[in-house]
């Protein structure tokens, strides 16, 4: 067939139109975009624009014998489509005119077209009855080196871990009896502390490195392993050794810290009870002293102010148990004090009452069990009494006199904790993402013709779609985690501030991870059901990370909280000049989202700009503060409680706490990454981060909508960029998993390969 309808001009802009109008629909934001580079080809005549200028009446569309009449040119000019091309349909528009003229030019303007519409070769090939050349995939990026990249600060230590878990002991398997998989991993914390990687947030005096961020990276990788041996590590050393080390004083340092270490005193740490969950203010459990005896009694005094779920309740010796200090009548507020559980029998002493938990959704290695104290005696020295003191003369005194900053405070402490639950949710996204993408990168099915290799899941958009952003969050999280890690071991950095970004990033992380982990196990499908392939076990012993170390739904509300507080504080501090930048920030918020320069600007550099993604971030947690700020005032003002208030605005407080994890994430993330070196990684890196800061936009794209931030076309164009980086990362996807750096001796999945 020669051509004889179309000029030169117009044919290579056929193979677009024929895609635009294959599924029917023509949208605004494509008709603008095709509308410019016509506009601007100068290379056309008047006649040839209004002839394609034609083709985007809605109104008017294409025949179906126009349609039929532009497949039959582009099938019989023979040409190849090469996904791998820079350009692959306008390469492919370019060579099939050349096939009918020989003196078409190369066409710029069809480039702009295919970018800006976020055009990508699995959306259309099925279109075109041609030859399909797979893009083939290069080894740019290894994982080795994102490991170094990422995991830069006491990496010589973390590799040395892992080397460390080749040992046969710690090989996953499948162990369905909790008594025996209790004694396996009571044997593997017994391993890993008598090689000393329990101690290592001790100080050196008591056979540790002083290292909390050495820990926390040890934490990480004994998910990796066994996600019951993490949680009774962190149970053991972090939470029973951590509050010997941070709310008690240089005596218990040295009766108790070195023997925890070495996992030769097993304790446990005993916050929680069952009527009260996270409220550890209102916890019942009383520590009456007893000025004559110089004793504290312990005592439960109601059938379900026991304390629950508490692990490592069977094996443990001693407990940190939290109580309410009653000083010569007067409630001095939550403690700690150790209290002796069992004897050197393991017998379970007078007074005390333990109950094994029983089997549980996951973490069934982890000895959860029920304890309550009958009048309990242990002498004062037991008390942690960093904070507050009894003296010698039984009175109470405190470096710290307000009783509300006395309890944070030795909250406080203990957010570390929390920072390490994160990891190990996010680390079991890690596995299950390394699982499932492996998988993907083997597993073949479907195709349009029985006489052709079948595709492989990882190159279908869809597939692409639901595993890579959330990869790219992965790196994005980790890197706040750690950073998050690394100010909580800085002793001069407000540890308030600290507790509030906590607080916030535990909770997303954490419902990130349950979100990944089940994606993920359906991107497997059968194969991830089977618990050989540890994503079924990744899902159970990761679930109770979201309640584990603070239910999430708190926790933002707390991180709302610490966002006013700041909120007011500045505004307090600075006076009138405070309320002035207050009010010209707002219009300035105001001037952007009603500037359709703005609201509709699409192009790929402004949409893949950090600084975009920025102030999106920002300008959403600016708007929440403000408002929630503003509606508390005006129900305070019409002599509605505080508490009151508060609960009226519930829902916005959590919108808000989300709001300032997901900005602080986000920021923290391209501070790391503006320090790396140039080269191609801080490439890599950018495209990571711009995939997931786009992703969080589009899921609050309603929002932005309401607040006119963004128009329609511009969130379309953010949830095709969306699709666009995701294809666009898929060369990289193996070295990106394997970026994670878990050892292939810890997979332990037969689908992974």
């Amino acid at each position: 067939m020669e051509n004889e309808t179309y000029s030169n001009g117009i044919l290579p802009y056929i193979p677009f139109f024929y895609v635009i109008w294959s599924d029917d629909l023509l949208s605004t934001s494509e008709i603008q975009v095709v509308q410019t580079a016509i506009d601007e080809d100068h290379s056309l005549s008047q006649v040839e624009k209004n002839e394609l200028l034609g083709w985007l009446d809605r109104d008017r569309p294409p025949s179906d014998a126009t349609l039929k009449n532009w497949q039959q040119l582009i099938t019989k000019s023979n040409v190849t489509l090469i996904e791998s091309e820079t350009f692959p349909l306008e390469a492919f528009a370019r060579k099939m005119a050349s096939h009918y003229c020989t003196s078409c030019a190369p066409n710029e303007h069809l480039k702009s077209i295919e970018l800006n519409l976020g055009i990508q070769p699995n959306h259309y090939n099925h279109l075109f009855n041609v030859e399909v050349i797979q893009q083939k995939f290069s080894n740019s990026y290894t994982g080795k080196h994102l490991d170094g990249h990422f995991n830069n600060k006491h990496f010589d230590q973390l590799q040395a871990f892992r080397e460390f878990l080749e040992q046969p002991i710690f090989k996953w398997e499948i162990e369905r009896d909790k008594e025996q998989a209790r004694e396996t991993v009571l044997q593997q914390l017994t391993a890993l502390a008598k090689a000393g990687w329990g101690a290592l947030a001790y100080p050196k005096a008591y056979g540790g490195r002083d290292s909390i961020e050495s820990y926390a990276s040890v934490f990480e990788q004994l998910l990796f392993t066994d996600g019951s041996l993490a949680v009774k590590f962190g149970v053991q050393f972090g939470l029973f050794g951590g509050s010997i080390q941070n709310l008690g004083t240089k005596r218990h340092h040295d009766l108790y810290l070195e023997a925890t270490g070495k996992a030769e005193l097993l304790g446990c740490f005993a916050m929680t009870e069952t009527g009260h969950g996270s409220n550890v203010r209102g916890i019942k459990t009383t520590a009456t002293y007893v000025h004559e005896s110089k004793t504290l009694v312990i005592h439960t005094p109601g059938k379900n102010d026991n304390k629950e779920y508490i692990g490592n309740a069977l094996h443990s010796k001693m407990a940190s148990v939290f109580a309410q200090l009653i000083v010569d009548g007067k409630n001095m507020g939550v403690h700690a004090v150790l209290v002796p559980l069992r004897n050197a029998q393991h017998e379970v002493l007078k007074g005390i009452t333990i109950e094994d938990n029983g089997y549980k959704l996951g973490l069934n290695g982890v000895d959860n069990g029920k304890i309550w104290f009958n009048q309990v005696s242990v002498p004062v020295e037991n008390l942690l009494d960093k904070y507050g003191q009894i003296n010698a003369d039984g009175s109470y005194t405190s470096s710290i006199k307000n009783a509300n900053k006395r309890f944070f405070t030795m909250l406080g402490t203990l957010v570390g904790g929390r920072i390490c639950v994160a990891k190990g949710a996010l680390a079991g996204a890690k596995m299950a993402l390394y699982v499932s993408v492996k998988h993907a990168l083997q597993r073949r099915q479907f195709n349009d013709s029985i006489k052709i290799q079948e595709d492989l899941l990882m190159d279908y958009p869809s597939h692409q779609l639901r595993l890579i952003p959330r990869v790219a969050s992965s790196f994005v999280y980790h890197t706040a985690l750690q950073k998050a890690m690394g100010d909580y071991a800085d002793s001069d950095a407000d540890k308030r501030r600290i507790e509030t970004q906590v607080a916030g990033l535990k909770a997303i992380i954490t419902w990130f991870s349950t979100a990944t982990i089940q994606e993920c196990r359906e991107a497997c499908g059968g194969k991830g059901y089977l618990l050989e392939n540890r994503i079924a076990d990744l899902k159970n012993d990761t679930d109770i990370f979201t309640t584990f170390e603070g239910d999430n739904t708190v926790l933002l509300q707390l991180a709302a909280k610490g966002v006013l507080s700041n909120f007011k504080s500045e505004l307090n501090a600075g006076g009138f000049l405070s309320v002035l930048k207050l009010l010209r920030t707002r219009m300035t918020d105001k001037l952007a989202t009603i500037n359709p320069a703005y609201s509709n600007k699409l192009d790929k550099a402004h949409l893949y700009n950090p600084k975009f993604h920025l102030h999106a971030l920002d300008y959403r947690l600016r708007r929440l503060t403000d408002t929630a700020a503003m509606r508390i005032r005006g129900y305070i003002k019409k002599g509605v409680p505080s508490y009151q208030a508060f609960l009226k605005v519930q829902t916005h407080l959590l919108e808000l706490g989300k709001a300032y994890s997901e900005a602080l994430a986000v920021k923290w993330y391209y501070d790391f990454v503006a320090q790396q070196k140039e080269g191609s990684y801080k490439d890599l890196m950018y495209q990571l981060g711009a995939l997931h800061a786009l992703s969080i936009i589009r899921k609050d794209a309603s929002w932005y909508l309401e607040q006119g931030y963004l128009s329609g076309t511009k969130s379309k164009a953010i949830r095709q960029r969306v699709e666009r980086l995701s294809t666009e990362l898929r060369p990289h996807i193996n070295s990106l998993v394997e970026g994670f750096g878990i050892p292939g001796h810890l997979v332990h999945a037969p689908i992974a390969g």
